[in-house]
């Protein structure tokens, strides 16, 4: 048994108390990742305690400040410190960490846990939406003042968060812009899930940020508490530079494995956790914490913070008063929810006969700008091609936070990234830009903005083989089913003007669903039939009926695929077969209609159905026996020759069609 340490003040057993609670919790749970929490508790104390402005009993505050855990494994403390500090997380809750239905899961998930401001667990990108966050901050104080939005954005890290790609982007686009009020809280323990961080990493962390244009703070005691506040407070006086602290932690402390990896992610046990625990100075029973450390944190944290909400919500009430209308307006965008502000008729959208849905998403793109005056976001360098530049927008920047077009540079990953934390914040919409191909390097964080139910809005181009001399490179194959298979995602592609507007509205009607549209750079035909909201509310819709009372066969087909369809059916009608044709925009959106709407459009036979689409033909099968798409990658040379090359032509897919029939 390790000696029994003296604790001097309620400070010391508060960090104590944290620490003992994340080792019951894990060993309970037999899983969970002991040593950050161990390591950085002093820090993630001293900042609830002195420093973060929030309300538990109204957790949506919208000036609360945000707290992010890039290194969302150190969960059970997060849980710990939102117990201690009165938001709804009991301690049974405590008791049932990573447990199936639990409100406390292994990595931090919004919605699922009170005060947890940002889902995080994937390295890297909580820094990248803390970023986010810190953005939507000055963006918002700009416009409405600081009586309305004023707060700090804080984020924890560690080693593994910095070695993520990601974290450069941010790091580096946070220090362009200078995000003054962003505090980043590095846990530097020199340990990774593997081992030591020498084996893996030698770079100075400090002058990688100062290279950056970030202020460097470092404490050389992780369980200095007075250095820690210090250091807190010295970063939130910064007025031109986001600050990085760096507190030199020790891994799993007090474990007779401290300092290494083997605490990374195992239970320390009942016998090394009470070593632990009386190398603290701790001898609570399991999971019992002194009435002392909660009047501690409700005399600081929740003092403070009812406070600060009372003052400012006078404030919000009186602008009901005095200005009832920006009042709502704050009000409702702090919810993502923009539905009042959208136009009451649908935009016909049939002013150019053709043209390419790029160009058409730029007139839709720049029609609600006028219309949403909390609607920013750009591009990942391409805003020229992917047609994403507001035209009465100005940049946004450090000597203009008013601006709405946002210039990521050659970053998708911290761009969708980013969004997610300007949308996790709330007072704004974002729509973010690139190549349909480069979608990859963003994956990750669409994928995290569906989990988090966030109303993203992607604006992806070239979209296709038609890409052309690029070649495959450039020319998405496998892209369209890569997103497709992300749950809570609505992918739209739609084939001209009207569908286009259509995927707009239906991006923007959404609150809690993510919207990819899928544009094209080559021109398309305005189709006589096609839908501009009803029908591509449904997904999918016949864009073209058969002449005669049973079709011979049906064509089922997305994007520029959708007038090569059309083109194919008078084809063929003109050697004697039926066809009949649908447009598909959204596969998420027709899978949400009763059966019964789906077979009146696809029809009642499935061995008669063929897909077409310019890319794999991989999950097709749920809707057509047959499917004419690429499953191989793509060719450099001008478009139309690629196009006849992977057999995209009229005459080639119809012959592919008479091909099916014969089966």
């Amino acid at each position: 048994m390790a000696k029994q340490k003296v604790l001097r003040n309620i400070d010391e057993l508060s960090v104590a108390a944290i620490r003992a609670t994340c080792i019951d919790g894990i060993n309970k749970s037999k899983s969970g990742h002991p040593g950050v929490c161990l390591g950085i508790a002093p820090a993630a104390y001293i900042l609830y305690k002195d420093f973060v402005n929030a309300n538990p009993f109204h957790p949506d505050w919208i000036n609360r400040d945000r707290v992010v855990w890039s290194c969302g494994h150190a969960s059970m403390l997060i849980y710990t410190l939102l117990h201690l500090c009165s938001f709804d997380v009991s301690m049974e809750d405590l008791k049932n960490f990573r447990q199936l239905g639990s409100r406390t899961p292994g990595h931090p998930e919004v919605g699922v846990t009170q005060g947890v401001d940002a889902g995080s667990g994937p390295l890297g990108q909580g820094i990248a939406q803390s970023v986010g966050m810190a953005m939507a901050e000055a963006m918002l104080n700009a416009k409405y003042g600081s009586k309305v939005y004023s707060h700090y954005t804080y984020c924890f890290c560690g080693d593994g968060c910095l070695e993520e790609g990601i974290s450069q982007e941010a790091i580096t686009f946070a220090g362009l812009q200078k995000l003054n009020k962003l505090i980043l809280i590095y846990d530097s323990n020199n340990v990774t899930l593997d081992g030591k961080l020498e084996d893996s990493n030698v770079e100075n962390v400090a002058l990688r940020f100062e290279a950056a244009n970030w202020n460097v703070i470092t404490v050389k005691d992780g369980n200095n508490l007075r250095r820690i506040k210090k250091a807190i407070a010295n970063a939130r006086l910064s007025l031109e530079k986001p600050t990085l602290i760096i507190v030199k932690t020790i891994i799993g402390f007090g474990s007779k494995n401290e300092g290494t990896n083997k605490v990374h992610g195992a239970p320390l046990g009942e016998e090394d956790g009470n070593n632990a625990k009386a190398s603290y100075g701790y001898n609570y029973p399991p999971f019992e914490i002194p009435q002392k450390v909660y009047d501690n944190l409700k005399d600081t944290f929740l003092k403070r913070g009812e406070q600060k909400y009372e003052k400012h919500n006078e404030y919000i009430n009186s602008l009901a008063e005095s200005n009832p209308k920006l009042h709502d307006e704050i009000l409702s965008f702090a919810t993502n929810d923009v539905s009042a502000f959208l136009n009451k008729e649908h935009l016909p959208m049939n002013e150019k006969a053709l043209n390419s849905t790029r160009n058409t998403s730029k007139i839709v793109l720049n029609y609600y700008h006028e219309l949403l005056p909390n609607l920013v976001g750009g591009s990942a360098d391409v805003a020229a091609s992917v047609m994403t530049k507001l035209d009465n927008g100005s940049n946004f920047e450090p000597k203009n936070r008013l601006g709405t077009n946002i210039n990521w540079g050659i970053r998708e990953f911290l761009m969708c990234a980013a969004s997610n934390g300007i949308l996790l914040h709330g007072g704004l919409r974002t729509y973010a830009g690139s190549f349909l191909v480069f979608s990859d390097y963003a994956k990750s964080a669409i994928r995290m903005a569906a989990l988090q139910e966030l109303p993203a809005i992607y604006l992806f181009s070239h979209d296709s083989l038609a890409v052309g001399e690029d070649g495959p490179t450039h020319q998405p194959i496998e892209q369209l089913a890569a997103l497709r298979s992300i749950p809570n995602l609505n992918v739209f592609r739609p084939c001209d003007a009207k569908e286009t507007y259509a995927a707009y509205r239906l991006a923007l009607e959404s609150t809690k669903t993510p919207s990819a549209i899928i544009l094209s750079r080559q021109n398309l035909p305005l189709l006589e039939k096609s839908s501009n909201y009803e029908l591509v509310k449904k997904g999918a819709y016949i864009v073209a009926k058969e002449r005669g009372l049973k079709p011979d066969f049906t064509i089922i087909a997305t994007g520029s695929e959708v007038s090569l369809a059309l083109d194919t059916r008078d084809y063929l009608y003109s050697l004697g077969f039926d066809i009949r044709v649908v447009s598909m925009p959204c596969v998420e959106l027709f899978e949400k209609q009763p059966q019964s709407y789906q077979t009146s459009v696809l029809g009642n036979d499935y061995n008669h159905r063929v897909s077409l689409e310019m890319g794999v033909t991989y999950g097709w099968n749920k809707f057509a026996k047959y499917s004419i798409g690429v499953d191989r990658f793509g060719a450099s040379g001008p478009a139309s020759d690629v196009l006849k090359a992977f057999g995209f032509t009229k005459d080639q897919v119809a012959k592919a069609i008479i091909g099916c029939m014969k089966k």
